[in-house]
């Protein structure tokens, strides 16, 4: 089995129970995933790996509004085409930037599907704003789960492949 196929493998085990586990409220490792598939594997798995992981979780956790889902599967696949463009440079301060971009692109858009699909705020500028602001709390979990993930997967990553060339690690795999 090639290291591209472990590693696709494992982000979404790893995506997978990270979702069923009790955990704070965003804090979750799907945009990490779908930011580091953006930028270390093929790019066909950079799209699926991320919804991949969402769909399989959702069979247990449960399924919503499909509106809500797709908005929430659409922001994902949007931050593995930002690890895309990272790849091109992969740069400290870029994987930084593409890491709270997809955070921010996350929260705008799946908070604004919540508000035109939903039922919990006015259907006009005030009820959005409302919206916005009620899930304030959330965002801040997603940044930070983003940034830790994404830290420790693209820091995991380039270590592993550093002692790799370096000849200090050496990585077999069974045939």
């Amino acid at each position: 089995m090639s290291n591209t196929k472990i590693i696709a493998i494992l982000l979404i085990i790893l995506g997978f129970v990270s979702r069923l586990l009790p955990h704070p409220a965003n804090f979750a490792p799907i945009g990490a995933i779908a930011l580091f598939a953006g930028i270390y594997l093929p790019k066909r798995l950079a799209l699926v790996l991320p919804l991949a992981t969402m769909f399989v979780s959702d069979i247990f956790i449960g399924f919503y509004d499909w509106r809500i889902m797709l908005a929430v599967y659409g922001s994902f696949a949007i931050v593995g085409l930002i690890g895309l463009f990272v790849r091109k440079n992969k740069k400290f301060h870029r994987i930084l930037g593409g890491t709270l971009l997809g955070s921010i692109i996350f929260f705008i858009i799946t908070n604004f599907a919540v508000w035109m699909f939903g039922t919990m705020y006015a259907y006009n500028f005030s009820g959005l704003m409302e919206c916005y602001t009620m899930a304030i709390p959330f965002f801040k979990n997603s940044i930070l789960g983003d940034l830790f993930y994404t830290g420790i997967f693209v820091g995991t990553f380039e270590l592993l492949t550093r002692s790799v060339k370096c000849g200090r690690v050496s990585i077999t795999t069974g045939t």
